[in-house]
């Protein structure tokens, strides 16, 4: 993971841990890492910062203790993450002038416990509602691997910035799939994990209990310390779980306990539409996976999954309606096309007929979730899936609603996603390959409090078919 002989004109392309090594060895300073950061954001045509706080950054950077997990490293903070004295504009023209009152919890232990240094706000959807990245107050992030395509969303600036090289790491979250699909778009690490694994805090609203806080990565050790960093439980939220330690140091250990479990590999998860093309990739990748690992292969288990995208999003659409009040509908014509049409279509709807609906539509996926991972009955231990139903389409949308010349919708893409937001367990995506020269990801989902499983799967997948782990790699690795 390291990168020995490179200049220091450039942004580390190893991942965060080896930056640290580096660190840590004399090898490089954290000022000096930070001034290359900033002169790769202002020569960007990625468009995945909109905002920096460089004063801050500098002062961090000379005084960074490189002892610490991440002392020293330049990180990106998704901008729907908040942090005292920055812009808090929810990525939405009509809040361009509010200051953060707080830092989010996961960012703050990220820099008071990991020693990370905050470069500035990444870029991301607005509000989170969607899977492409562009939006009225910063206009179109774009994809490293081809300028024009998108980054996914809600986390796009974070993963654009990491797998185009400018930063090794940054903050996403993940209330439908927005870590795991930008992942799978930009061929980064994307664990979502238990719901409650990393507290929301403060002014923690559990709303719809979809979202969870984690990070994109080009490795699976970083996230692993990154987890090892944030997670641990905040009495200000009273569904956060204990904390959980020796995630990077477990790596690896479990890799025995993973012969002989049960795995059903789907392709319409959720009943999504998925690409053929890449589907045969990512069928091969994860028959090598199980392979390589000793698992077995189930095919006769049922994973139909229950329709929730609808409910998923009249339930989030309640967050819309509270940050959004009386401005609504005066407002309209400054918010984005999706955003608008969730509040004209999803918003009249949100009353105690659709909460009720929500809530037995819930309590059947439960159900289905629970039967499928009931190894005790016939059930499986993991679900391998896509993390997207093809490769990253155009970065100004619109969302594709046609596939293969099948009608998919433009929810076709969170269906993969959206049953782990919705249950809760956690679930991870790995680069696995490309397509036409655009990264695909193999989507990985788990038990609840099976983390540590997931990331051991993913790191066999490191193992024995290394990626590139940024764009300016993307001939070296295969």
């Amino acid at each position: 993971m390291g990168n020995s002989e490179q200049s220091v004109d450039l942004p580390w392309q190893g991942d965060a841990c080896s930056l640290v090594d580096a660190f840590r060895s004399g090898e490089r300073t954290p000022l000096d890492e930070l001034d290359a950061v900033v002169r790769a954001i202002e020569a960007s045509d990625l468009n995945a910062f909109s905002h920096l706080h460089l004063e801050q950054a500098r002062e961090a950077a000379q005084h960074a203790d490189v002892s610490k997990p991440f002392g020293g490293v330049p990180i990106g903070v998704k901008e729907l993450d908040q942090v005292e004295g920055w812009p808090d504009t929810h990525a939405c023209a009509l809040f361009a002038d509010d200051i953060a009152p707080h830092t989010n919890t996961n960012v703050a232990r990220a820099r008071d416990l990991g020693g990370a240094v905050l470069v500035g706000q990444t870029t991301a959807s607005e509000f989170g509602g969607v899977n492409l990245t562009r939006t009225v107050i910063n206009g179109t992030t774009h994809n490293p691997w081809r300028h024009g395509t998108t980054p996914g969303g809600s986390s796009g600036g974070t993963a654009a910035a990491v797998a185009g090289g400018i930063v090794t790491l940054g903050t996403g979250g993940d209330g439908g799939g927005s870590i795991r699909i930008p992942a799978g778009f930009c061929g980064l690490v994307g664990l979502k994990a238990t719901y409650g694994r990393i507290p929301l805090t403060p002014d923690a609203r559990l709303g719809a209990m979809t979202v969870t806080h984690g990070c994109l990565s080009r490795s699976v050790r970083d996230t692993a310390r990154w987890f090892d960093v944030c997670n641990g439980r905040d009495p200000r939220e009273p569904l956060s779980l204990p904390r959980v330690d020796g995630w990077e140091s477990g790596l690896g250990t479990h890799l025995g306990e993973l012969r002989g479990k049960r795995v059903a590999v789907v392709a319409d998860w959720g009943s999504a539409v998925v690409s053929p093309v890449m589907w045969e990739l990512l069928e091969e990748a994860a028959d090598r996976l199980i392979a390589d690992c000793g698992m077995v292969r189930v095919d006769d288990v049922d994973t139909a999954l229950p329709r929730m995208g609808a409910a998923w999003s009249v339930a989030n659409s309640v967050g819309l309606i509270d940050k959004l009040g009386e401005r609504w509908p005066e407002c309209a014509d400054q918010l984005t096309p999706e955003i608008r049409f969730s509040m004209e279509h999803g918003a009249p709807n949100y009353g105690a007929d659709a909460r009720i609906k929500l809530e037995r539509r819930r309590s059947e996926l439960n159900e289905a979730m629970a039967r499928i991972f009931d190894t005790a009955s016939g059930g499986v231990d993991f679900v391998m899936t896509a993390s997207n139903p093809d490769i990253a389409f155009a970065a100004d949308g619109p969302l594709p609603g046609v596939f293969g010349g099948v009608e998919a919708g433009a929810g076709n893409n969170g269906k993969l996603t959206f049953p782990a937001n919705l249950h809760g367990n956690p679930a991870i995506s790995v680069p696995a390959g490309q397509v036409d020269g655009l990264p695909i990801g193999l989507q990985i989902v788990g038990p609840h409090f099976s983390e540590e499983l997931l990331l051991d799967l993913a790191l066999t997948v490191e193992r024995e078919r290394p990626w590139p782990l940024t764009t300016l790699l993307a001939g070296v690795a295969s």
